[in-house]
């Protein structure tokens, strides 16, 4: 009897062992880096003050240090693994990407870019990096903001990448970076909801073609997700009750409703960094899922200052000219996808 009970309790931890095994887990990170400028004075970008001559002394003992710095957040937000997947908003160049995907703690992902310049005059752009192993590239695109009422107005593309989880997964990721609310929110907002009728357009045509089809929508959008241009004009919300693959759920909205934010702005907490996702990441039984309390802010306190609220936010790199040699004025956010 008792060398029975000892089999079946081998073969069920087996059995367990394999099941464990089976299961798949991807890290999901966007995080606005602020301004991860070269030292390189560029004539067609208005990047002077992020040069060793230029207003904020940007030399390249600084910009080693917050690339360091970059790397060791973003390998710090998932012990057990390096994200497979990173948004990345407020860097110059591809070069800068290549710096800190070189860096030690994030050498071991192989990751790879997918990244276009864009128009902003100040010559920040967009981007996505990825493990390989995880995630196969498929193509990029980008999508070009021009405004009709201010032709001159540059701001930044939206980059749309497609690509493979597992076998057969194909996700639809839009990386995200909306005008700022330079003037006033209500001054701005206009900007940011047509750049939402821009990205609506975008992914209405993928659902089109495939009501099923998994979509991520994540950036800056220096707006929150009861802001109109999120919840009105892209049409995402918390809503749990409805079994529409098409619509769009916001994975950071409940935790604005808590009072929480990923940049802080004079003592109040903004949640300006968003992550959406298609409700077919949500409700289809197949493939790579995540939950709806999935969306996450990282905020471990290395990467804090404790300002004169007694409040630990987000420890920058710069406050107007002042150095300060921080990691970024905004938390990363993330979220993850099982199979």
């Amino acid at each position: 009897m008792l060398k029975k009970a000892l089999l079946l309790f081998v073969a069920m931890m087996i059995c367990f062992s394999s099941f464990s095994k089976g299961k798949k887990e991807l890290t999901v990170v966007f995080y606005n880096v602020e301004n991860l400028f070269d030292t390189i004075n560029h004539p067609d970008k208005r990047d002077d003050d992020f040069t060793p001559l230029g207003k904020l002394s940007w030399d390249t003992k600084r910009y080693n240090d917050k690339v360091s710095k970059l790397s060791y957040v973003l390998s710090s937000i998932n012990k057990e693994a390096l994200p497979g997947i990173i948004g990345l908003c407020e860097i110059e160049n591809r070069e800068v990407i290549e710096d800190l995907i070189d860096q030690e703690r994030l050498k071991k992902g192989k990751y790879r870019i997918a990244h276009s310049e864009s128009p902003d005059k100040r010559g920040i752009d967009c981007a996505l990096i990825y493990r390989k192993d995880e995630f196969k590239y498929l193509k990029h695109k980008t999508i070009n903001i021009e405004f009709p009422w201010n032709k001159e107005y540059k701001t930044r593309d939206i980059l749309y990448v497609q690509g493979l989880v597992g076998r057969k997964d194909t996700l639809n990721i839009f990386v995200n970076h909306w005008p700022s609310r330079q003037g006033g929110q209500e001054k701005s907002e206009p900007s940011r909801i047509f750049v939402a009728k821009q990205l609506k357009k975008a992914v209405d045509s993928i659902q089109t073609k495939n009501p099923f089809a998994k979509i991520i929508i994540m950036g800056d959008f220096n707006d929150e997700p009861t802001d109109k241009a999120v919840i009105e004009t892209l049409k995402a919300d918390n809503n749990r009750n409805t079994n529409n693959p098409m619509g769009l759920y916001n994975l950071m909205y409940d935790l604005q409703a808590n009072n929480e934010g990923s940049y802080n702005y004079r003592g109040d907490w903004n949640m300006l960094d968003n992550i959406i996702v298609s409700n077919s990441l949500l409700n289809e039984s197949r493939g790579y899922q995540t939950l709806h309390n999935a969306g996450r802010i990282y905020r471990n306190k290395y990467i804090c200052y404790k300002n004169k609220q007694g409040a630990n936010v987000p420890s920058r790199t710069f406050a107007g000219l002042k150095y300060y040699g921080g990691f970024s004025d905004h938390f990363p956010v993330y979220f993850k996808l099982k199979k």
